[in-house]
């Protein structure tokens, strides 16, 4: 069998893609690095075997949930319901796994999971084997997670209007407006679901986190003091291992042919606006995000991918639109964001803030549009137009208007403050350059990383 006699390691991606690709990114650098890999996986997101190197192994793994709880938004109880499960069946492959590969004279060094599975790292150390979890969001927003239940002793939680914009004095530079929740999940259940998730990590034989050294020093530092296990800093995953052969979400294929019409525009014009895998808007915030794009006559790249407008499965636009973009943009259900992002014509990214999206746009250099829309992408928000100024925040904590996108637009565009934010962006960039280089913080700690497991 391909891979047999070698030393693996078995992953387990929460099944959402902005948790999935972050852990399969890791998976292919250890593997580019010498290590075999099982990928374990659930039913609700599989895996093309074709897109991946063809010693991989794949596992499916039935993980059934309530179809109502599985239609809902209720993250929390989701996740909750997830981990309960996908103890079982975790613990009945991996037994076997175990069994398979003593007989083949290779071994398991270790299972790698989404922190959100905890169920299944508690399963892993049961059966004797190394669990190390990797937090595919920011390490401020893991910070977040461990002082959850304080914040809501302290009343921070849940969000009030009166207290919205007051500083979270535990955790600068965060507002009290900015902290992570999901309003279609009871704050108790949230809580309860962080607890389990930190309480894995405390338990593991690592934490990877998907982030930068150079944005996120401080914030890493304190999480290190407070677990006290090995903390890795390996972003950007995506520049330090191979690419996926395809890229898609679901059955929506990216459309490729975007790229060809950003090779026609002037560099730095376009600008590129995309909300992420899962993030959804009101009807009325489609029409005015498209007629804030209109209004700014700007060339762009627009993903309006299947149920990003709430009770619709696809988007069309409104009478009259049609007219006004014409000609101007290119809009597609699904965009290879990686080689977007790295496209000279692109001057800015108009983002819900998701974390991968941010990342991504640093290492590329792009500046950020930022519109929030739940968990940690108000935080994530905040860090790139307080922080490390980066990019302007269109207010999240109101539905779109189509003034105030053409204003932010030009902001950004068309204005001595954007040629700023740009100038700080270019360095920031560098800045994670130098982490992938062979010195680099993020290429050492991946190297710290393999010889850990290797260890084991």
């Amino acid at each position: 069998m391909a891979g047999a006699g070698r030393r693996r390691v078995v992953f387990f991606p929460f099944p959402f893609l902005g948790h999935f690709n972050p852990v399969l990114r890791l998976a292919g650098a250890l593997h580019a690095r010498g290590l075999a890999v099982t990928v374990f996986h659930t039913e609700q997101r599989v895996p093309d075997p074709a897109d991946y190197p063809a010693d991989y192994r794949f596992v499916s793994l039935p993980v059934e949930v309530p179809p109502e709880l599985a239609a809902s938004e209720d993250i929390a109880r989701m996740g909750m319901a997830m981990n309960d499960a996908a103890e079982a069946p975790f613990r009945d492959r991996l037994a076997a796994l175990l069994a398979e590969e003593e007989a083949e004279d290779g071994g398991v060094l270790c299972v790698i999971t989404d922190v959100v599975w905890y169920s299944a790292q508690a399963v892993a150390r049961e059966l004797g084997v190394p669990a190390l979890g990797i937090m595919t969001a920011s390490a401020a927003i893991f910070r977040v997670y461990m002082a959850y239940q304080t914040l809501i002793d302290k009343a921070y939680l849940p969000v009030q209007d009166a207290r919205k914009d007051d500083p979270v004095e535990e955790l600068p530079p965060y507002l009290v407006k900015d902290l992570l929740r999901h309003d279609t999940s009871k704050l108790e259940d949230f809580a309860e679901l962080l607890r389990h998730t930190v309480a894995g990590a405390r338990q593991s034989s690592g934490l990877v986190i998907n982030t930068l050294g150079a944005i996120e020093a401080a914030n890493l530092e304190r999480i290190r003091e407070d677990l006290s296990v090995p903390v890795f800093a390996v972003a950007p995953l995506h520049k330090l291992a191979p690419s996926a052969k395809s890229s898609s979400l679901g059955e929506t294929q990216a459309d490729r042919g975007c790229l060809g019409w950003l090779d026609t525009q002037e560099p730095g014009s376009v600008l590129y606006v995309s909300f992420g895998s899962l993030a959804a808007m009101d009807p009325h915030e489609f029409v005015e995000l498209a007629w804030g794009l209109a209004l700014s006559k700007r060339p762009f790249v627009w993903v309006v991918r299947p149920k990003l407008i709430r009770g619709f499965e696809s988007g069309e636009l409104p009478d009259g639109l049609g007219e006004e973009l014409r000609g101007r943009g290119v809009i597609v259900s699904w965009a290879p964001q990686e080689e977007v992002l790295a496209h000279p014509a692109v001057g800015a990214f108009f983002t819900h803030s998701g974390w991968n999206s941010t990342v991504e746009a640093i290492a590329e250099g792009v500046p950020m549009i930022c519109h929030p829309l739940h968990g940690d992408q108000y935080g994530n928000a905040r860090y790139v137009a307080d922080v490390w100024r980066v990019g302007v925040e269109v207010d999240g904590s109101h539905r779109l208007e189509r003034g105030s996108i053409k204003a932010a637009i030009g902001r950004m565009m068309e204005s001595g403050e954007g040629r700023e934010i740009g100038e700080r962006m270019k360095a920031l960039k560098m800045a994670a350059e130098d982490g992938i280089g062979e010195r680099g913080s993020s290429h050492t700690h991946l190297s710290d990383l393999v010889a850990l497991i290797k260890s084991f």
